[in-house]
């Protein structure tokens, strides 16, 4: 008898969102998984598809049932299941009913905590195909659609119109109803070049009768990797090289079944304008794979994926090659048209746009950034008059047609047009570089007025928005302070640049003039910032506690912090770390019941491990003061590992609340020197053994 089988769900509708696709086909992959899996179905694996017509999962060896299953129910305990003559109690009987059993037949379940009466049973496994149309209905409802859409006379709601519904259970359709739809066995092919129905004899034939009948690749990962073989293979063709980004190159795949390639050319004209232009062109408004020679400069060919194979593929081709055309010229109009006015003549015309209602226009925002960036120059050493022209600039390239038109554009276009008003080469690279970094992991600002840039840009977003009270929630961004926060960290611990980022806070929370409560924002904003810290450092593999031992002890400068964590980690490897961290655990507890004087009296102490202790405290505190100049705070972790056995010798021999008074006061103090050397660097003892 067979005891599994594989099992096929496809939808078809309309044409799907091609942004969307990939992320609607893993939900209903992950929804129906985890259905199976709370249901206790076992199966061997499972799989996606995915084309502009249809969402489908295909799991492979299926339980045909859930398992049988031992249920077990403890009733009263046998003190209160009897009375004092042995007749059944009210409770035991009552227990019996409701395991639809009599009380003979209850068993007793003894522990060591005592002993209750107890029923068993098998609970035989329901048959999965009664339990699969449920689980796909619940993975539908669950999928991440923004707006779902009606059509015709249904009540049903989906992304778009649905169609048909395939649900095969081995060679067996199971009969059900999704979305409004009948479910069977018939499936369609492509559009144009196998629009008949088709059979699906088998779950596992799914991929195969689609493609060898209907000219449909139903797996987007094999659309993907033809369409990028094919590109290039279509750009070798004209001696180049398909410039492949990979948002677009799954939109592609996301927009045909069967694609096939077509090259097509543009006047070598528009080389002039610069690169970043024609790639946004073609890759944005046309779905093209712009094509580069080998040098990584631009051809005037393109590429472009048809979902039809053509017996005039030349009629694409042209058709194709007359959209590109005004698009291009349109952008060769916005660039001949900035350039007609300067960077620095459009900066009055910053007052026209708001940044935000409280916080005012960008105008400004810009001076604010400026004063931001002379502050941040000066304390790095920098060209502060590079930071502020750079500063004043930063927005311009806003009010341009061609970032008007363009939007991602923004910065990029900046540098081209300060290059072409012949400013400063570092202003102009900084017009870019103020927002990177532009995504998780992606390069930081490199020039050094770049950095200035981009963290005073950053800096006035974060805490201008939060004295506005728009504090992110959850998941709710809007002003992406998250990342803000993050790119501000990241360029200052990366770039190896020393900054106080509360004395930064507290100058940037200065320049607003609205009405807001300046110390709680403050507060807030610091709590935010190292909030992104700590994200940032379990990221990088250090753990909880050791980012604790350091934020114990307030660092204000990132990068100093990640110094301090690192020496942390390389000393919790040392032998003596474990009983170390003990140690100040103790020290610390002992400190918060008690007030220790500030220093340590001149013979005030009497025993030998409590006098052999202040001398190596002593010794210590004088070897660690050039370490700790010198930010060295591994070596100087390591030498206080030194003090080890003269603290164990300590503990083991010395009573610390002894009677004596004076003494100690004496020994408090020691163990507070003791303590504040290690919270030279961090507080060890919150390092967990």
């Amino acid at each position: 008898m067979t005891t599994s089988k594989h099992l096929l769900f496809e939808l078809g509708s309309e044409e799907l969102p091609p942004k969307t696709l990939v992320r609607l086909s893993n939900a209903l992959l992950d929804g129906i998984v985890q259905g199976l899996q709370i249901a206790d179905i076992p199966f061997t694996s499972a799989k996606a598809y995915a084309t502009p017509r249809r969402l489908a999962v295909f799991i492979e060896n299926l339980s045909t049932a859930q398992p049988d299953k031992t249920v077990e129910k403890r009733g009263p305990a046998i003190q209160s299941a009897f009375s004092a003559d042995g007749v059944p109690s009210k409770a035991a009987l009552s227990f019996a009913t409701s395991c639809g059993t009599d009380f003979e037949k209850l068993d007793r379940l003894k522990t060591d905590k005592g002993e209750w009466l107890a029923f068993s049973q098998v609970v035989k496994g329901q048959a999965t195909e009664n339990l699969i149309p449920d689980i796909i209905r619940q993975s539908i409802a669950g999928l991440p659609i923004a707006k779902r859409m009606r059509w015709g006379s249904f009540n049903t709601e989906f992304v778009r119109p649905v169609h048909w519904a395939v649900l095969l259970y081995g060679n067996t359709v199971i009969n059900t109803e999704i979305l409004g739809l009948q479910t069977g066995n018939s499936t369609l092919g492509h559009r144009f070049h196998a629009p008949q129905k088709l059979t699906i004899t088998a779950p596992e034939n799914y991929q195969d009768i689609l493609f060898n009948q209907g000219k449909v690749i139903v797996d987007i990962e094999q659309r993907k990797s033809l369409i990028r073989d094919a590109a290039q293979k279509a750009a070798a063709a004209v001696k180049g090289v398909a410039h492949i980004e990979t948002d677009l190159l799954e939109e592609i795949a996301a927009l045909n079944e069967w694609p096939v390639p077509i090259t097509g050319c543009f006047d070598p004209r528009f080389l002039a304008l610069p690169a970043e232009v024609l790639i946004t062109t073609m890759q944005t408004n046309q779905k093209y794979f712009p094509v580069e020679n080998f040098d990584g400069g631009l051809l005037p060919n393109f590429i472009t994926f048809s979902n039809i194979e053509s017996s005039h593929p030349e009629s694409i081709q042209h058709g194709n090659e007359r959209v590109v055309t005004p698009r291009l010229a349109d952008a060769e109009f916005f660039w001949k048209q900035d350039r007609k006015k300067s960077l620095a003549d459009r900066v009055e015309n910053l007052s026209t746009i708001v940044f935000q209602e409280k916080l005012g226009t960008v105008a400004a925002k810009s001076q604010r950034v400026i004063k931001l960036s002379e502050f941040i120059a000066t304390r790095l050493n920098f060209d502060s008059e590079l930071a502020k022209r750079a500063a004043l600039l930063a927005k311009t390239d806003l009010i341009t047609e061609m970032v008007g038109e363009f939007g991602n554009l923004q910065g990029l276009m900046g540098r081209y047009y300060a290059l072409a008003d012949n400013e400063p080469e570092a202003v102009a690279w900084a017009l870019e570089e103020q927002y990177f970094p532009k995504q998780s992991g992606s390069v930081t600002a490199s020039s050094q007025t770049g950095q200035v840039l981009a963290i005073a840009e950053k800096i006035d977003t974060l805490t201008g928005i939060f004295s506005a009270g728009l504090i992110p929630t959850g998941d709710k961004d809007p002003y992406a302070l998250r990342r803000a926060a993050l790119g501000i960290l990241r360029t200052l611990i990366e770039n190896n640049l020393t900054l106080d980022i509360r004395e930064l806070i507290e100058f940037s929370l200065s320049l607003f003039t609205h009405t807001f409560d300046v110390i709680s924002t403050q507060a807030v904003v610091i709590d935010f910032v190292f909030d992104r810290l700590k994200g940032y450092c379990l990221d990088k593999g250090y753990s909880v506690d050791e980012f604790d031992a350091v934020i114990t002890v307030k660092p204000a400068d990132p990068l100093d912090f990640m110094q301090r964590l690192a020496a942390v980690k390389a000393f919790r490897l040392l032998p003596e770390a474990e009983s170390l961290a003990a140690a100040n655990k103790r020290i610390r507890n002992i400190l918060k019941k008690s007030e220790a004087s500030a220093q340590v009296a001149v013979g005030a102490l009497v025993e030998p491990a409590e006098l052999k202790l202040l001398d190596s405290a002593k010794l210590a505190a004088i070897a660690i003061e050039p370490m700790l100049a010198q930010r060295d705070y591994a070596a100087t972790l390591t030498r206080l590992a030194a003090l080890r056995q003269d603290v164990d010798t300590f503990f083991d021999s010395v009573m610390v609340m002894c009677d004596d008074l004076e003494l100690r006061a004496n020994r408090l103090a020691l163990l507070n020197m003791l303590s504040e050397q290690f919270l030279t660097c961090a507080d060890i003892s919150k390092l967990q053994s």
